[in-house]
This record gives C-alpha cells, sequence and structure tokens, in this order.
C-alpha cells in the first residue's frame, strides 16, 4: 500500500502555555509526513491562536462552538489528508510517530484507526508505572473487544470519519475517544499499538487524582 497522507489537527482551548512547544516537537519530529498541521482554537480567550499562527506551515481555523468533539469535527470538515491524526496541545510528539502511524496503515488496508498509549512527562516515575499498568490491563479488554483509542494520541481513515458521520458532538469529554474508537471498528480494524507512546501532561490527572482520574476513563470506556 503506498504511504498515505496525513493531516496533524491539533484541538487546543486557552493552551497559550503548551502550544508552542507541542509545535516545535511536531516541526522536528513529523519527519516531513505531515500533508498539514491545523490548530483549532476553540473559542480561546488567551494568546492560543496567535502563538499558533506564528508557526509557518500551520493553519490556525477557529470553532465557535465550545467543546472537544466539536474541534475534532471541525478538523476532520477541514482536513485534506486521506488520514486524519489528532493530539493534544500539551502533547510532546516523539521521533518516529508519524511514521510509525503511517506504517500501520500501508501494511494493512483493512486498519481504518490506529492509536497508542500516554506516558506523562511531568509526573513521577512510579506514577507513570501505574499508568502503564493501566494501559496493559485495557490493552486486555481490547483483544476482546477489538477497540481502543487514546483521544490525544490517535489516526483516524477520513474516509472511515465520512462513513461514520464524523464524531458524536453530543459527548463533551470523556469517552469520546472510545466511541470512535468502538466506531470505526464497524467499518475496519482499530489497531492499538502500545509500541506508539505520545508524551502528555499530567495537569489533568494531578488536578483531580490519579485514581479518580482512572475511575472516570475505566467507567466511560
Amino acid at each position: 500500500m503506498p504511504s498515505p497522507t496525513i493531516t496533524l489537527v491539533i484541538p487546543a482551548y486557552n493552551e497559550a502555555e503548551y502550544i508552542s512547544t507541542c509545535l516545535e516537537f511536531v516541526r522536528r519530529n513529523s519527519g516531513g509526513r505531515l500533508l498539514e498541521i491545523i490548530v483549532i482554537d476553540n473559542v480561546s480567550t488567551d494568546q492560543t491562536g496567535r502563538i499558533a499562527a506564528g508557526f509557518s506551515g500551520v493553519r490556525v481555523v477557529k470553532e465557535q462552538q465550545k467543546g472537544l468533539t466539536r474541534a475534532r469535527q471541525r478538523g476532520f470538515t477541514e482536513a485534506r489528508g486521506e488520514v486524519v491524526a489528532y493530539i493534544d496541545a500539551d502533547t510532546q510528539m516523539p521521533a518516529g510517530w508519524c511514521e510509525r502511524v503511517a506504517a500501520a496503515f500501508e501494511r494493512d488496508p483493512k486498519v481504518v484507526l490506529v492509536s497508542g498509549p500516554y506516558r506523562y512527562y511531568d509526573i513521577s516515575d512510579f506514577r507513570n508505572l501505574l499508568v502503564a499498568f493501566w494501559y496493559r490491563c485495557a490493552y486486555l479488554v481490547y483483544l476482546f473487544t477489538g477497540y481502543l483509542a487514546t483521544g490525544g494520541n490517535f489516526a483516524i481513515r477520513k474516509s472511515a470519519l465520512d462513513q461514520m458521520k464524523g464524531f458524536d458532538t453530543s459527548i463533551e469529554f470523556y469517552g469520546e475517544d472510545t466511541n470512535v474508537a468502538r466506531r470505526a471498528h464497524q467499518f475496519g480494524k482499530v489497531f492499538f499499538d502500545l509500541r506508539l507512546v505520545m508524551p502528555t501532561s499530567g495537569r489533568r490527572l494531578k488536578g483531580q487524582g490519579f485514581l479518580k482520574t482512572a475511575a472516570l476513563y475505566g467507567v466511560n470506556f
């Protein structure tokens, strides 16, 4: 299979503190594999959009309806690539991420969605071990269900999104990634790759607590 063209979409709401670093990592580590980079400025009241617009090759699109799934949906409608990849504004894309995503689609034309776990760059090693354990437990469930996705670390064929009629914008936050993976699974294979790791901030995990966060994600999954 030929390598698919990839659009990278980064939803962002008041991410002025993180968006510059995120885009620096994208620029450094995407290996020229991206057709376009789109930042969805989701009603930010800070300088998120202005900062992102200062990066060459980045297109900023304003989405006036607040909400993560609405921002993801706008990215889908704006994307020109055959594959639409989604990361969060506080992630730090590692070298080889784009190549690994592209290779998963190249190997098997039946694959419609590729995802992997998070690793948190600003929490303790012990907590990261707990996170890794959580993902391995989730992976066992994935082997049974056939679907699993991490919201800030996945890529999906645009043709599958077309068939799915895009994202379910009635979901505000928790469970939106599982919803996408479950629906995509109706149209092909969902590949969860434990080696497709995306470093991200643990600010939400630290803010509401590890156990509460793990429970919320588990229940909504």
